[in-house]
C-alpha cells in the first residue's frame, strides 16, 4: 500500500491543519498514473516563477509556443493574481498582464477564479502539471505554461533547497536598473530624494484638495475625502459615492446633532441597514436596531433617488473593526458634532502648531459613546473594552493623506513653520512601500528607512510614477536616467 493511502496512521493530527489559501493534498490524476503526490506547495511553484535563478530558460506555452520572460511581475500578497504586470515575449509578439499560479490547470475553475472579476487581467496560468484548459475558462488573450517538464530537464533543480521565507523581498527577481544608480549614492542623497519625493506626493493631494475646496466649499471637500479614506483599501469608492449623495450640509440639516439619526440616514442610503434582527441577536442589538428605523423610516422617502444597492460594498474579507457599518458611525460622529470638523483642524493648527497632529489624531479616535463602541458586528459578542471606531493605523493615514495636505490647501502655514512634515506618523507598511524600497535599495534596505512617514510617502509616489506605470516595467523605466541626471 502507498504511503500517501496510509499517512494519517502516522501524522492523525496532521490532518487537523490546513494553512489559509492551501489544499490538503497536492494529489492529481495524470494519464494512466491514478494518482501521484505533488509533496509542495503553490508557494515553491511562485518562488520558481519569481526567481530568474530558477526559472527555466526553455519555457513554452501549451501549445508548443516558445516563451521568454522580461519581467515575472510585482509579487502579490493580497487578495487577487499571484503577480501583477507581468511581461513576456512570445515569438515576435509581447504580453502583458497578471500571471495566476496553480499545480494543477483545474484548480483555476475549481478556485472559482472565471468568475471573479479580479482574475480578468490574468494573461498567463502558470502550473506544475501540464493540461490544458478550454480557451473559454481563461480570460481572453491568456497562455497556459506547464513548469514539470521544464524543471525536469535540469537536472541542478530541487524544490528541496528553495528558501521560502526569503521571497520576494529578500530575493528579488533581478537588480533594478534604480538599485544600481543608488549604489552610488550616499545615506544622505538617498534620505534628501525620498524626502523630496515625500513632499511631491503631499503637494499633489494639497493641490487636489484645494481646486476641491473651491468647487464644493470647505466642509463638504473634507467630508468626502474623510468618508472615502474610511473606506480604507477595498471601500473607497463607495463610500466617497455616500458622501456625494447625502452632502454634509443636507445630513445636518435632517439629523441636527442627534448622532443616532445621522447614523440613521448614512447607513439606511448606503443600503447597510439590516431588514430584520435574526432572533440569535441579543435583546440589545434588536432594541438598537429598531431605534434605527424608527429614524429611518421617516426619512426613506425623501431619500429613495439616493440609495446604493448593497452589491456597491464589498464586505467579505474584511477585519470585523473594518466593516463599513462601523465606519459609518464614525463619520456620523465626526460630522455631526456643534463645531463642523474643517473649522476644527483649522483652529488646532493656529492655537496648537506645535502638536496638532497629536490632537487631530486623539480627536479621530475618540470613543462615539455609541453600540458601536463595544461591538465589531451586528450582533457580535460585546466587547470588555471600547474597540475604536477609527483604528490607529486609520488615524495615521487620515493624518497623512488628509489632515496635512487639507491644512496645506488652506494655507495654515503655522504647522509647517513647526516642522509638521518632520513629524508625519509613520503608517503600518504595506506592500508597495516594502517592494519599492526593495527595488531601490535592493533586500537589505535599512529597516529605519521604513520608520519614517515622510519617507514613506516617498516611496509611495515613486511607486505610482514609475513602477506603476506599464511603460515602466524595470525594462524600459525612466527614473534610472531621471535619478542619474539629477543626484540630491
Amino acid at each position: 500500500m502507498a504511503y500517501e493511502a496510509r499517512e494519517g496512521l502516522f501524522f492523525p493530527r496532521a490532518a487537523a491543519f490546513t494553512p489559509r489559501g492551501a489544499h490538503r493534498t497536492g494529489r492529481v490524476c495524470e494519464g494512466d498514473i491514478r494518482h501521484r503526490a505533488f509533496p509542495w506547495t503553490e508557494r515553491h511553484l511562485q518562488c520558481v516563477w519569481y526567481d530568474p535563478d530558477l526559472r527555466p530558460r526553455n519555457l513554452q506555452t501549451e501549445s508548443g509556443e516558445p516563451v521568454e520572460v522580461e519581467d515575472p511581475g510585482v509579487w502579490n500578497l493580497e487578495a487577487g493574481p499571484d503577480f501583477l504586470g507581468a511581461r513576456l515575449r512570445l515569438g515576435g509578439r509581447r504580453l502583458a498582464g497578471d500571471v495566476e499560479v496553480h499545480i494543477h490547470p483545474r484548480d483555476w475553475v475549481q478556485h472559482g477564479h472565471s468568475t471573479d472579476p479580479r482574475y480578468h487581467r490574468v494573461r498567463t496560468h502558470l502550473t506544475y502539471f501540464p493540461g490544458a484548459l478550454a480557451t473559454e475558462r481563461l480570460p481572453a488573450g491568456a497562455i497556459q505554461i506547464a513548469l514539470k517538464s521544464a524543471l525536469a530537464a535540469n537536472p541542478l533543480f530541487s524544490f528541496e533547497v528553495l528558501d521560502l521565507a526569503a521571497y520576494p523581498y529578500a530575493a528579488r527577481a533581478t537588480p533594478s536598473p534604480c538599485s544600481l544608480v543608488l549604489r552610488t549614492w550616499d545615506a544622505d542623497a538617498k534620505t534628501r530624494m525620498l524626502a523630496a519625493a515625500g513632499e511631491e506626493r503631499l503637494r499633489r493631494k494639497a493641490e487636489r484638495m484645494a481646486a476641491a475646496l473651491r468647487e464644493k466649499g470647505r466642509e463638504q471637500a473634507l467630508y468626502e475625502e474623510v468618508l472615502c479614506a474610511l473606506g480604507y483599501k477595498h471601500n473607497k469608492r463607495a463610500f466617497r459615492s455616500l458622501a456625494e449623495r447625502v452632502p454634509v450640509s443636507v445630513l445636518r440639516d435632517t439629523a441636527g446633532p442627534d448622532l443616532l439619526s445621522a447614523y440613521a440616514v448614512l447607513i439606511g442610503v448606503a443600503g447597510l441597514l439590516p431588514s430584520q434582527a435574526p432572533s440569535r441577536w441579543d435583546q440589545a442589538t434588536r432594541a438598537y436596531l429598531r431605534n434605527l428605523w424608527d429614524r429611518w423610516w421617516k426619512q426613506r422617502s425623501l431619500w429613495e433617488s439616493s440609495l446604493m444597492p448593497p452589491s456597491s460594498w464589498r464586505l467579505s474579507g474584511l477585519r470585523p473593526a473594518n466593516r463599513p457599518e462601523r465606519r459609518l458611525m464614525a463619520a456620523a460622529f465626526l460630522f455631526t458634532r456643534t463645531s463642523d470638523l474643517a473649522e476644527r483642524w483649522l483652529d488646532w493648527a493656529a492655537k496648537y502648531p506645535g502638536d496638532c497632529l497629536e490632537r487631530a489624531a486623539e480627536a479621530l479616535q475618540r470613543p462615539a459613546g455609541s453600540y458601536w463602541d463595544h461591538r465589531l458586528t451586528w450582533g457580535g459578542r460585546k466587547q470588555p473594552r471600547p474597540a475604536a471606531l477609527i483604528g490607529d493605523s486609520l488615524a495615521r493615514a487620515i493624518l497623512n493623506n488628509v489632515f496635512v495636505p487639507y491644512l496645506a490647501a488652506c494655507e495654515a502655514q503655522a504647522p509647517f513653520e513647526q516642522g509638521l512634515l518632520n513629524h508625519l506618523p509613520v503608517e503600518t507598511g504595506n506592500q508597495v512601500v516594502r517592494q519599492t524600497a526593495v527595488s531601490l535599495f535592493g533586500p537589505d534596505y535599512p529597516p529605519s528607512l521604513l520608520r519614517d512617514g515622510l519617507r514613506q510617502q516617498g516611496l509611495i509616489q515613486i511607486f505610482q510614477d514609475y513602477c506603476l506605470n506599464d511603460r515602466s516595467r524595470c525594462t524600459d523605466c525612466p527614473f534610472p536616467e531621471f535619478l542619474a541626471r539629477h543626484r540630491t
